[in-house]
Protein backbone atom coordinates (compact mmCIF):
# COMPACT_ATOMS: atom_id res chain seq x y z
CA UNK A 1 0.00 0.00 0.00
CA UNK A 2 1.57 3.27 -1.13
CA UNK A 3 2.17 5.74 1.54
CA UNK A 4 0.94 9.21 1.60
CA UNK A 5 3.10 11.79 0.99
CA UNK A 6 2.70 14.92 3.51
CA UNK A 7 4.27 18.66 3.06
CA UNK A 8 5.56 19.48 6.69
CA UNK A 9 5.02 23.15 6.93
CA UNK A 10 6.55 24.73 10.61
CA UNK A 11 6.05 27.99 11.88
CA UNK A 12 9.53 28.54 13.21
CA UNK A 13 7.95 32.35 15.28
CA UNK A 14 5.16 30.08 17.11
CA UNK A 15 7.19 26.87 17.86
CA UNK A 16 9.89 25.49 19.95
CA UNK A 17 13.07 23.72 18.48
CA UNK A 18 12.52 21.12 21.40
CA UNK A 19 9.32 19.24 19.43
CA UNK A 20 11.09 18.81 15.92
CA UNK A 21 11.00 14.59 16.95
CA UNK A 22 7.95 14.83 18.00
CA UNK A 23 6.62 16.85 14.60
CA UNK A 24 8.77 14.19 12.47
CA UNK A 25 8.05 11.10 14.20
CA UNK A 26 4.38 11.76 14.59
CA UNK A 27 4.26 12.97 10.80
CA UNK A 28 5.83 9.24 10.03
CA UNK A 29 2.44 7.37 11.28
CA UNK A 30 0.63 9.00 8.62
CA UNK A 31 3.00 8.79 5.49
CA UNK A 32 6.13 10.21 4.64
CA UNK A 33 7.49 14.02 4.60
CA UNK A 34 8.15 14.74 1.01
CA UNK A 35 8.60 18.33 1.86
CA UNK A 36 9.73 19.81 5.14
CA UNK A 37 10.28 23.83 5.32
CA UNK A 38 10.47 26.16 8.23
CA UNK A 39 9.69 29.61 8.20
CA UNK A 40 11.10 32.80 9.91
CA UNK A 41 13.34 35.60 10.06
CA UNK A 42 16.84 34.01 10.66
CA UNK A 43 18.51 37.41 11.62
CA UNK A 44 16.98 37.54 14.71
CA UNK A 45 18.42 35.73 17.70
CA UNK A 46 15.22 33.74 18.28
CA UNK A 47 15.87 31.30 15.91
CA UNK A 48 19.28 30.22 17.07
CA UNK A 49 18.04 27.11 18.70
CA UNK A 50 16.33 25.93 15.48
CA UNK A 51 19.50 26.26 13.38
CA UNK A 52 20.63 23.94 15.19
CA UNK A 53 18.49 20.98 14.43
CA UNK A 54 17.36 21.91 10.99
CA UNK A 55 20.40 19.90 9.29
CA UNK A 56 20.08 17.13 11.09
CA UNK A 57 16.73 16.64 10.27
CA UNK A 58 16.55 17.77 6.75
CA UNK A 59 14.62 20.93 7.02
CA UNK A 60 14.82 23.81 4.40
CA UNK A 61 15.10 27.01 6.34
CA UNK A 62 12.72 29.60 4.53
CA UNK A 63 14.26 33.62 4.98
CA UNK A 64 11.38 35.95 5.29
CA UNK A 65 12.21 38.86 6.54
CA UNK A 66 9.70 41.17 8.88
CA UNK A 67 9.10 43.79 6.57
CA UNK A 68 6.88 45.88 9.08
CA UNK A 69 6.48 45.88 13.01
CA UNK A 70 3.28 44.19 13.86
CA UNK A 71 2.88 42.17 10.78
CA UNK A 72 3.76 38.23 10.48
CA UNK A 73 5.53 38.09 6.84
CA UNK A 74 6.25 34.61 8.08
CA UNK A 75 2.09 33.32 7.67
CA UNK A 76 1.68 35.26 4.61
CA UNK A 77 5.01 33.09 3.21
CA UNK A 78 3.61 29.59 4.16
CA UNK A 79 0.55 30.65 2.92
CA UNK A 80 1.85 31.51 -0.28
CA UNK A 81 4.21 28.04 -0.53
CA UNK A 82 1.39 25.77 0.78
CA UNK A 83 -0.97 26.81 -2.18
CA UNK A 84 1.81 26.31 -4.41
CA UNK A 85 2.89 23.25 -3.19
CA UNK A 86 -1.11 22.17 -3.33
CA UNK A 87 -1.23 22.88 -7.19
CA UNK A 88 1.82 20.97 -8.07
CA UNK A 89 -0.80 17.91 -6.72
CA UNK A 90 3.07 16.22 -5.69
CA UNK A 91 1.66 15.58 -2.14
CA UNK A 92 -1.54 14.01 -0.25
CA UNK A 93 -1.63 16.12 2.92
CA UNK A 94 -0.45 18.86 4.78
CA UNK A 95 1.07 19.13 8.29
CA UNK A 96 0.70 22.39 9.89
CA UNK A 97 2.94 23.33 12.43
CA UNK A 98 2.05 26.40 14.78
CA UNK A 99 -0.29 27.54 17.48
CA UNK A 100 -1.13 30.58 15.41
CA UNK A 101 -5.01 30.89 14.50
CA UNK A 102 -3.93 32.68 11.36
CA UNK A 103 -3.78 29.42 9.42
CA UNK A 104 -7.43 28.50 10.25
CA UNK A 105 -8.24 29.67 6.72
CA UNK A 106 -5.75 27.85 4.94
CA UNK A 107 -6.49 24.49 6.91
CA UNK A 108 -9.83 24.82 5.94
CA UNK A 109 -8.85 25.85 2.30
CA UNK A 110 -6.47 22.85 1.95
CA UNK A 111 -9.04 21.02 3.39
CA UNK A 112 -11.53 21.31 0.57
CA UNK A 113 -8.97 21.07 -1.93
CA UNK A 114 -9.43 17.18 -0.75
CA UNK A 115 -5.64 17.62 1.15
CA UNK A 116 -5.25 15.23 4.39
CA UNK A 117 -4.42 18.21 7.01
CA UNK A 118 -2.53 17.31 10.63
CA UNK A 119 -2.40 20.44 12.36
CA UNK A 120 0.44 20.53 15.43
CA UNK A 121 0.99 22.81 18.23
CA UNK A 122 1.14 23.52 21.97
CA UNK A 123 -2.17 23.35 24.20
CA UNK A 124 -2.48 27.39 23.91
CA UNK A 125 -3.85 27.00 19.89
CA UNK A 126 -7.27 28.65 19.72
CA UNK A 127 -10.01 25.96 18.79
CA UNK A 128 -10.69 27.78 15.47
CA UNK A 129 -7.43 26.32 14.02
CA UNK A 130 -7.57 22.79 15.72
CA UNK A 131 -11.60 22.39 14.48
CA UNK A 132 -10.08 23.09 10.81
CA UNK A 133 -8.13 20.38 10.72
CA UNK A 134 -8.76 16.63 10.09
CA UNK A 135 -6.47 15.72 13.09
CA UNK A 136 -4.50 18.09 15.52
CA UNK A 137 -1.78 16.61 18.01
CA UNK A 138 -0.50 18.57 20.95
CA UNK A 139 3.28 19.17 20.97
CA UNK A 140 3.86 19.44 24.82
CA UNK A 141 1.26 16.53 25.51
CA UNK A 142 3.48 14.05 23.07
CA UNK A 143 6.23 15.20 25.02
CA UNK A 144 5.14 14.91 27.97
CA UNK A 145 3.67 11.39 27.15
CA UNK A 146 7.05 10.38 26.47
CA UNK A 147 8.73 11.72 29.29
CA UNK A 148 6.06 9.32 31.33
CA UNK A 149 7.15 6.33 29.14
CA UNK A 150 10.84 6.90 29.58
CA UNK A 151 10.34 7.57 33.27
CA UNK A 152 8.32 4.31 33.67
CA UNK A 153 10.86 2.20 32.27
CA UNK A 154 13.40 3.68 34.14
CA UNK A 155 12.12 3.53 37.64
CA UNK A 156 9.46 0.61 36.89
CA UNK A 157 6.85 0.22 39.29
CA UNK A 158 7.16 3.49 41.85
CA UNK A 159 7.34 5.63 38.70
CA UNK A 160 3.72 3.84 37.41
CA UNK A 161 2.14 4.01 40.87
CA UNK A 162 2.95 7.50 40.39
CA UNK A 163 1.74 8.03 37.47
CA UNK A 164 -1.80 5.72 37.79
CA UNK A 165 -2.09 8.16 41.06
CA UNK A 166 -2.09 11.58 38.71
CA UNK A 167 -4.41 9.85 36.67
CA UNK A 168 -6.57 8.81 39.02
CA UNK A 169 -7.22 12.09 40.89
CA UNK A 170 -7.81 13.44 37.50
CA UNK A 171 -10.51 11.33 37.15
CA UNK A 172 -12.44 11.53 40.42
CA UNK A 173 -12.75 15.14 39.66
CA UNK A 174 -14.75 14.16 36.64
CA UNK A 175 -12.60 16.33 34.04
CA UNK A 176 -8.88 16.76 33.19
CA UNK A 177 -6.63 19.97 33.89
CA UNK A 178 -5.86 20.26 30.32
CA UNK A 179 -9.79 20.54 29.21
CA UNK A 180 -9.55 23.86 30.77
CA UNK A 181 -7.53 25.25 27.95
CA UNK A 182 -9.48 24.14 25.07
CA UNK A 183 -8.75 20.70 25.01
CA UNK A 184 -12.14 18.38 23.91
CA UNK A 185 -13.55 17.65 27.70
CA UNK A 186 -13.62 14.05 28.82
CA UNK A 187 -16.97 14.06 29.29
CA UNK A 188 -18.08 15.10 25.98
CA UNK A 189 -15.72 12.25 24.62
CA UNK A 190 -17.97 10.08 26.98
CA UNK A 191 -21.03 11.57 25.76
CA UNK A 192 -20.41 10.76 22.25
CA UNK A 193 -19.09 7.31 23.01
CA UNK A 194 -22.78 6.37 25.19
CA UNK A 195 -24.87 7.64 21.93
CA UNK A 196 -22.50 5.52 19.38
CA UNK A 197 -23.54 2.70 21.32
CA UNK A 198 -26.81 3.48 22.11
CA UNK A 199 -26.93 3.45 18.09
CA UNK A 200 -24.99 0.92 16.68
CA UNK A 201 -26.61 -2.18 14.55
CA UNK A 202 -27.86 -5.35 16.25
CA UNK A 203 -29.50 -6.37 19.58
CA UNK A 204 -26.18 -6.29 21.50
CA UNK A 205 -25.68 -2.65 21.04
CA UNK A 206 -21.99 -3.48 20.89
CA UNK A 207 -18.93 -1.89 18.19
CA UNK A 208 -15.57 -2.57 17.38
CA UNK A 209 -13.01 -1.00 19.45
CA UNK A 210 -11.18 0.51 16.40
CA UNK A 211 -14.67 1.53 14.88
CA UNK A 212 -15.03 3.89 18.41
CA UNK A 213 -11.58 5.30 18.20
CA UNK A 214 -11.54 6.14 14.07
CA UNK A 215 -15.16 8.12 14.82
CA UNK A 216 -13.68 10.12 17.62
CA UNK A 217 -10.93 10.84 15.95
CA UNK A 218 -13.07 12.04 12.96
CA UNK A 219 -15.16 13.77 15.18
CA UNK A 220 -12.87 15.58 17.56
CA UNK A 221 -9.72 16.49 15.71
CA UNK A 222 -7.78 16.84 18.35
CA UNK A 223 -8.69 13.39 19.99
CA UNK A 224 -5.78 11.40 21.27
CA UNK A 225 -5.91 9.26 24.09
CA UNK A 226 -2.20 10.64 24.79
CA UNK A 227 -4.22 14.20 25.80
CA UNK A 228 -5.83 11.95 28.52
CA UNK A 229 -2.97 10.25 30.16
CA UNK A 230 -3.38 7.01 28.22
CA UNK A 231 -1.07 5.11 25.81
CA UNK A 232 -3.34 2.57 23.84
CA UNK A 233 -6.87 3.23 23.44
CA UNK A 234 -8.09 -0.06 25.07
CA UNK A 235 -6.85 1.21 28.55
CA UNK A 236 -8.80 4.79 27.72
CA UNK A 237 -11.44 2.93 27.55
CA UNK A 238 -11.60 0.48 30.11
CA UNK A 239 -11.30 3.33 32.56
CA UNK A 240 -14.91 4.13 31.89
CA UNK A 241 -17.07 2.32 34.20
CA UNK A 242 -20.25 1.84 32.30
CA UNK A 243 -18.31 0.45 29.09
CA UNK A 244 -17.97 -3.51 28.73
CA UNK A 245 -14.55 -4.87 26.47
CA UNK A 246 -15.24 -8.48 25.37
CA UNK A 247 -12.61 -10.08 22.75
CA UNK A 248 -13.83 -11.46 19.24
CA UNK A 249 -15.53 -14.40 20.53
CA UNK A 250 -14.66 -16.20 17.19
CA UNK A 251 -11.16 -16.16 18.75
CA UNK A 252 -9.88 -13.26 16.55
CA UNK A 253 -7.89 -10.27 18.13
CA UNK A 254 -10.82 -7.81 17.50
CA UNK A 255 -12.15 -6.13 20.58
CA UNK A 256 -15.41 -5.06 21.20
CA UNK A 257 -17.46 -2.87 23.21
CA UNK A 258 -20.65 -2.09 25.04
CA UNK A 259 -22.59 -0.78 27.01
CA UNK A 260 -23.19 -2.49 30.53
CA UNK A 261 -26.71 -3.32 31.83
CA UNK A 262 -28.57 -1.31 34.55
CA UNK A 263 -27.35 -4.37 37.20
CA UNK A 264 -23.93 -4.19 36.11
CA UNK A 265 -23.61 -0.78 36.49
CA UNK A 266 -25.14 -0.85 39.76
CA UNK A 267 -22.83 -3.74 40.87
CA UNK A 268 -19.57 -1.17 40.00
CA UNK A 269 -21.50 1.94 41.79
CA UNK A 270 -21.78 -0.40 44.69
CA UNK A 271 -18.43 -1.91 44.62
CA UNK A 272 -17.04 1.62 44.19
CA UNK A 273 -19.03 2.88 47.47
CA UNK A 274 -17.74 -0.04 49.42
CA UNK A 275 -14.14 0.50 48.40
CA UNK A 276 -14.72 4.09 49.34
CA UNK A 277 -15.96 2.88 52.37
CA UNK A 278 -13.53 0.86 53.69
CA UNK A 279 -10.77 2.91 53.11
CA UNK A 280 -12.59 6.17 54.72
CA UNK A 281 -12.85 3.15 58.36
CA UNK A 282 -9.46 1.85 57.47
CA UNK A 283 -8.04 5.70 58.16
CA UNK A 284 -9.75 6.63 60.96
CA UNK A 285 -8.53 3.30 62.39
CA UNK A 286 -5.55 4.39 61.74
CA UNK A 287 -5.75 8.27 63.00
CA UNK A 288 -6.72 6.84 66.43
CA UNK A 289 -3.97 4.50 66.75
Amino acid sequence: MEEKRFAVLIDADNVSSKYIKYILDETANYGVATYKRIYGDWTKPNTVAWKEVLLENSVTPVQQYSYTVGKNATDAAMIIDAMDILYSGYVDGFCIVSSDSDFTKLSSRLRESGMMVIGMGERKTPKPFISSCNLFKYLDVLAESEKQTMGMQDDGESNTRKVNGQQKKKEQNGTYDDTEKGMTDINVIKLAIKKMLYEADGTDQRMNMGEIGNRLAKRYSDFDVRNYGDTKLSRFLRKMDFLQIEKDKEGGTAMWVALKSDSEEDTSTNSQQNNQENRKRNYKKRKKT
